[in-house]
């Protein structure tokens, strides 16, 4: 095996990997010895040293050494083997559920055990439940362990004892068959060779200090996190030349619809919505795909930005797609399109999943034709037998929403017809730097960093449901004097029956406290049509309050609605709570929302609700949500991988990007085939999501 390259040896020619073994290990994305080795501990456990059960401490994690004094099985609720050991210094009790007769009759009285595990005080002392154990025969001398234990991620059907057993070989096999260095030599200057920084993270001295691998700072620690921040920004910088090589339609810049548009709005864009605009122009002006993100927080102007980039399409008689998650939202833009582009001349349709028979036949007979110019959509638009005339633009609105695949089967409809769409991708949901430098570097990034003038920040209070009564004639206060309120319900469940019935349960519980106000309800469940009149009842202020689910997130603007009561606000991320606070604060009234919670609350709950109430920059809330939540989640990439990392953690090691950013462009321009290995070697399941 020596000389071998260790990404071609694979798992099966170590001691103890059959078949199923094998297909378990595959589970966690272990195929090969490099694939071992890059599988990195998550913490570390000292078991160099014995403890005397005398000096036990609760919460510690540590190695004793005794005698079985006695051992039985009780039958209480649960059959259980206990067993107590003694030092001679004390006695400690050792206690397990799952057990077998082998383990009864190697723990009988006068046996010799080492254990290790977690400290617990129990009724007769100190105890361990499930400890680690094996047997210490007097003659031999006792044997620790030389250096600290690692704790690996693991999947149902392997033990840690596994893992650490095939990582012993793997590094005896590290040291005939080195790992190949991929950096250029003149960045590996005073970095650890990559086999030597393996061999330590996977079985550190005793001294090692701990604190520094807590932080990132150690320089075996440093020397991955280097390569696999570089690998990341590399295959982002591969996936944008990947897309540079597509065809797309260039558009020359054509006001005439746009001046129109305008004309008749009664505001003007802000600087900020200009500038995005102009950044957009010149994408679309290029042959190749526009990859932009627009970002901006709650109200900033999002959608006239993605009129004004359709209409640059629409008028060299292309088509253009607007994508959004909810069927409410979807509606809405359609609402917003219709009214500002249908006196251009423009026909706008909509597709949703709950649109049946004739009617949606129709629809997508008038857009394979393209009669429909702008097209807005839930996720109902990437059915395979939808199909268009001239697709050049799309836009997705919170595209975090979208799974991978759905994102490409719109890409793929575009290339049907001989070119790719350009693709505007807008959220609502402020990237920290962090990600967007990262996760989305694959994009061009536009910010709308400045509110629409006559927005007023509002004012955010959290409050126990103990005081619900108050709350509730707090609501009727404001409605008395002209203005409108939400009342959002929230259930643990994610699930609309259940929301729904919250909802409605909430409908009745005020109808009957507030019997003089005019009340509407929407929640998922409802038919579109249904919810799009009561939206509009609620806009022309014919209902004074909204009961609603979480479907009213993101997208309705009432201008005249000046507090927002959030029912159970401990069960949202902050992303979302930011959201649904968005909903008011729209005119020049003094905005209120309140943060209805059942304590007790969890740390996680207070963290959310104190950020909330110190802060209206979305721009904030999203670093804060990053560090609370993890950029997995905050990206909805926990299921896809895109944001799962080896070694690297976006917040603790934020501040190595710029730098890392600086290297990758250097290595994709100089060195093609190190940064082709290096990206294999941390990202081998990379597709073509960053394309989508």
């Amino acid at each position: 095996m020596k000389g071998r390259l260790l990404d071609a040896i694979p798992l099966t020619t170590l001691t103890g990997v059959g078949a199923s073994q094998s297909a378990k290990l595959a589970k966690i994305g272990l195929h090969t010895l490099q694939d071992l080795l890059l599988h990195l501990p998550l913490r570390y456990e000292d078991r160099t040293h014995l403890t005397a059960i005398n000096d036990l401490q609760a919460g510690s994690h540590t190695t004793v050494w005794g005698e079985v004094l006695h051992s039985e099985i009780t039958f209480g609720r649960r059959r259980m083997l206990v067993c107590q050991i003694s030092d001679g210094t004390g006695t400690l009790t050792l206690r397990f559920f799952n057990f077998n007769a082998g383990m009864k009759n190697g723990l009988a009285t006068g046996k010799k055990i080492i254990a290790w595990g977690e400290i617990r005080r129990g009724q007769r002392g100190p105890e361990i439940i499930h400890p680690e154990y094996r047997q210490q025969d007097e003659q031999q001398s006792i044997a620790l362990q030389d250096t600290l234990t690692p704790v690996y991620p693991a999947t149902e059907g392997i033990r840690q004892a596994t893992l650490r057993n095939l990582t012993d070989q793997a590094l005896v096999l590290l040291q005939h068959n080195p790992i190949q260095e991929l950096l250029p030599s003149q960045l590996c200057s005073g970095l650890l060779s990559l086999t030597d920084a393996l061999q330590l993270l996977h079985r550190p001295p005793p001294e090692m200090q701990l604190a520094d691998i807590e932080l990132g700072r150690h320089p075996a620690q440093l020397r991955l996190i280097t390569e696999e921040l570089l690998a990341h920004q590399l295959s982002m910088l591969q996936a944008r030349a990947g897309a540079q090589q597509y065809r797309a339609l260039s558009f020359k810049p054509d006001y005439h619809l746009s001046e129109q548009l305008l004309s008749r709005l009664p505001f003007t864009p802000t600087a900020a919505q200009r500038r995005v605009v102009k950044e957009i122009e010149q994408d679309l002006a290029h042959s190749y795909p526009m990859l932009r993100l627009v970002q901006g927080d709650v109200g900033s102007g999002k959608t006239l930005v993605a009129a004004l980039a359709a209409l640059q399409v629409i008028a060299a008689d292309q088509q253009v797609v607007m994508m959004a998650p909810t069927e409410l939202l979807a509606e809405q833009h359609a609402h917003n399109f219709r009214t500002w582009f249908e006196p251009l001349g423009i026909q706008v349709g909509w597709l949703a999943g709950k649109q049946k028979g004739k009617a949606r036949a129709s629809e997508q007979e008038r857009i394979a034709r393209g009669e429909v110019q702008m097209v807005v959509g839930t996720h109902a638009l990437f059915q395979e037998h939808i199909q268009f005339q001239h697709l050049a633009l799309v836009i997705i609105d919170e595209q975090h929403r979208f799974g991978v695949h759905q994102r490409l089967a719109l890409w793929e409809k575009g290339q049907q017809q001989g070119f790719h769409p350009h693709q505007l991708i807008m959220t609502a949901t402020p990237i920290p730097r962090t990600l967007a430098m990262t996760a989305y570097a694959d994009l061009e990034t536009s910010t709308i960093d400045e509110l629409p003038p006559g927005r007023t920040p509002v004012t955010t209070v959290a409050i126990p449901d103990s005081r619900r009564s108050e709350i509730i004639l707090r609501v009727e206060k404001a409605c008395a004097e002209g203005r409108q309120a939400y009342w959002v319900c929230t259930l643990i469940e994610k699930s609309e029956q259940l929301d729904a019935q919250a909802a409605e349960n909430t409908l009745v519980e005020l109808q009957a406290a507030l019997p003089s106000m005019r009340i509407g309800l929407v929640h998922g469940r409802m038919k579109p049509a249904e919810k799009q009149q009561i939206m509009q009842q609620f806009k022309g202020h014919e209902l004074d309050l909204l009961i609603a689910t979480t479907v009213i997130e993101v997208g309705v603007d009432v201008p005249n609605s000046s507090l927002m009561i959030i029912d159970n606000a401990e069960r949202l991320g902050l992303a979302q709570l930011h959201q649904l606070r968005g909903r008011v604060g729209r005119g020049a009234i003094a905005s209120h929302c309140v943060l209805l919670y059942n304590p007790p609350l969890s740390k996680t709950a207070q963290k959310r609700l104190q950020v909330l109430r110190d802060t209206n920059d979305g721009f904030i809330i999203a670093q804060h949500d990053l560090e609370i939540r993890g950029p997995g989640e905050l990206l909805g990439t926990k299921q896809t991988g895109n944001a799962e990392f080896k070694v690297v953690d976006l917040v603790r090691d934020q501040r190595l990007i710029p730098e890392i950013q600086r290297i990758a462009k250097h290595l994709h321009q100089n060195y093609p085939e190190q940064s082709k290995a290096l990206i294999e070697r941390w990202l081998p399941a990379k597709t073509l999501f960053s394309n989508v």
